[in-house]
């Protein structure tokens, strides 16, 4: 079945969702603030849940259309040929939006929505009350001036919800900003990352993860394995091939820090729980102390071998981090730290680069005394972040 799909996203990473949707071979049809739409079926849907990092949820558009009385939305929705994906004792339940639109009233709509769906499936299955006591099917309905989009919702908890993170520290980064930021780096397998804030290790394992082209929902279920309209044959197949495609052998050089002991045996646990412990080093170190021989000798320490301990790898590496923002009590001296620990280092190592989020409108100053090379506005959660980009020398080259 040809469906129309929105992978919804962060505002700012729109484009790296629309490269992880192309990658996966579909195409794009639109790409808006904080959606994407494309073409698929319902293997689709499953490879999608199943392997993209960056965006929050996979829907079905089941329909669009102009709706300024309720009688309309009643009328338009009942029209949808539900029965396609709600069974006789399936449960759905309607969640909604109005922004700038006559029908105002969210609650109202989603009431409407939800009678018209009822009176739709009653009907088609010839009962005057649905049981409702099946799988979930969860029903958007979006109204922006006066237009009406109705959605399924495929994913259920959104795709951050990777299923590895079992501790937790304050403040964590959310995992689709995290493995958007290694993405819009200058990381890549015969680099050295490090990130010298760790917290309970998002970045690192986020990293690993893309080392190791583990599919992000590899540890996780999904709303719609449970319905009757997607072949559970579909979800065997492609979490199998996802898993046949994990690069074991892939060499990775991760080193992962904090000052805070509890953060770094959190982030352990957490690599750990995620497949991917044994490709990153986590140590209580504070950034102020770290220097690229620290990281050479965790590494060694950990059995990485002498050949994969380059030079050249150390001599080109990326930080990527989620220092603290100084928002709370006793974080604004901590942050000045920090600041000029990465002053310092990459005063020091001129061929590294630095790609981290905050909210500090002052830090390019402050860090380096002049502009980022890049910056981008991004949310962790709903809080607004610039992602600032610090790009390094080339490293000299050899001969």
């Amino acid at each position: 079945m040809k469906l129309e799909l929105i992978a919804t996203a962060t505002f700012g990473l729109e484009a790296v969702v629309k490269r992880e949707i192309e990658n996966l071979g579909y195409k794009i049809i639109k790409s808006e603030d904080a959606k994407i739409t494309y073409m698929g079926d319902e293997r689709a849907v499953v490879r999608s849940n199943l392997w993209l990092r960056c965006a929050d949820r996979v829907l079905i558009r089941m329909a669009e259309f102009k709706a300024l009385e309720f009688e309309d939305l009643f009328q338009q929705v009942k029209g949808i040929a539900w029965e396609e994906w709600i069974p006789f004792d399936g449960k759905f339940t309607v969640d909604g939006s109005s922004v700038k639109s006559k029908l105002s009233s969210v609650p109202a709509c989603q009431r409407i929505v939800k009678k018209a769906i009822a009176s739709r499936l009653s009907e088609v299955y010839g009962v005057e009350q649905l049981p409702e006591t099946g799988a979930e099917h969860n029903v958007k309905v979006t109204l922006l001036k006066d237009r009406a989009t109705i959605t399924l919702d495929t994913t259920g908890a959104g795709l951050h919800k990777r299923g590895y993170r079992v501790r937790n520290v304050d403040a964590p980064i959310k995992e689709t900003l995290a493995a958007a930021m290694v993405q819009l780096s200058f990381w890549n397998k015969d680099r050295v990352l490090v990130d010298p804030c760790c917290g309970s290790g998002t970045i690192p394992i986020e990293a690993a993860m893309i080392g190791r082209n583990i599919a992000p929902g590899l540890g996780r279920k999904f709303v719609s394995e449970e319905w009757e309209a997607i072949p559970k044959e579909l979800w065997k197949e492609e979490r199998k091939a996802a898993y046949d495609a994990i690069d074991y052998d892939a060499e990775l050089r991760i080193f992962g820090s904090d000052i805070d002991g509890k953060a770094v045996s959190a982030a352990r646990q957490n690599a750990e729980e995620a497949g991917v412990d044994d490709c990153i080093e986590f140590k209580r170190l504070d950034i102020k102390d770290f220097t690229p021989e620290k990281a050479r000798t965790a590494f060694e320490e950990a059995g990485v071998p002498e050949e994969l301990i380059t030079e050249d790898a150390l001599l080109s590496g990326v930080f990527v981090s989620n220092p603290p923002y100084g928002e709370r009590i006793g974080e604004a001296e901590a942050i000045k730290q920090i600041y000029k620990a990465y002053n310092k280092f990459l005063a020091d190592n001129k061929t590294w680069s630095l790609f981290m989020v905050t909210t500090d409108k002052e830090c390019e100053e402050k860090i380096l005394g002049r502009p980022a090379d890049r910056r981008r506005k991004l949310y962790n959660g709903r809080l607004e972040v610039c992602y600032y980009q610090f790009h390094g020398e080339r490293p000299p080259r050899k001969g």
